[in-house]
């Protein structure tokens, strides 16, 4: 989504719900967040999962520095260990292999995502190990950018939605896409503005 079409949705959202059209006015809108397809946006999500942002953008950087080329056949190319020492879990190194194999075998073509609905390529992505709900929400929002997408495992989301709704305690996800049902078809945006609200909401 480019930044008119964030406040263009941010805005018809504003319309229905009054909590978010006062934290908006409060906060600004957030700007767009635009990631290349491919492999190297793959493994990025592996790197992010339950880590900081910081943590994970040390760990990509030094894996840019073993694989300059971001190829899925040169990842298979390095050992276990070369992995590991990038700052990778083990499990996670799993995760990279198995992303990297499934690519080069050729039985996960994420160029073909672009055409799938939402729902076929969530299911496509989650039938990666390593890569649950979240991962496969992520990319469609951040890649395909696609409209209506709320990734409600996400903590910072809970968080956010539950200071934005004055709520005693955090959501989980079933509770979390209840809250925000009525945001459809908007979610992406509500979504956006929920992190945005997350690390500048007052106190």
């Amino acid at each position: 989504m480019d930044q008119q079409k964030i406040i263009d949705d941010l805005n018809c959202i504003a319309r229905i719900d009054q909590d978010l059209s006062m934290a908006l006015s409060n906060t600004g809108y957030p700007v767009p967040r635009i990631r290349p397809t491919g492999f190297e946006t793959f493994l990025d999500i592996i790197v992010g999962q339950q880590i900081s942002t910081e943590a994970a953008r040390a760990i990509m950087q030094r894996l840019r520095d073993l694989l300059p080329d971001m190829q899925a056949r040169t990842l298979l190319q390095l050992s276990f260990d070369d992995l590991r020492k990038s700052g990778l879990s083990n499990r996670k190194v799993e995760y990279a292999q198995g992303l990297a194999t499934a690519i080069v075998e050729g039985w996960f073509d994420f160029e073909s995502l672009v055409t799938m609905d939402d729902q076929a390529a969530i299911r496509a992505i989650t039938a990666l190990r390593g890569f649950g709900e979240w991962s496969a929400e992520i990319y469609l929002m951040f890649v395909l950018q696609r409209g209506d997408v709320f990734p409600a495992n996400d903590l910072a989301l809970q968080i956010a939605l539950q200071k934005l709704k004055r709520l005693p305690e955090r959501p989980g996800d079933k509770q979390s896409r209840a809250i925000i049902e009525h945001w459809s078809p908007w979610r992406s945006a509500g979504s956006l503005f929920l992190w945005h609200y997350y690390r500048g909401a007052p106190a």
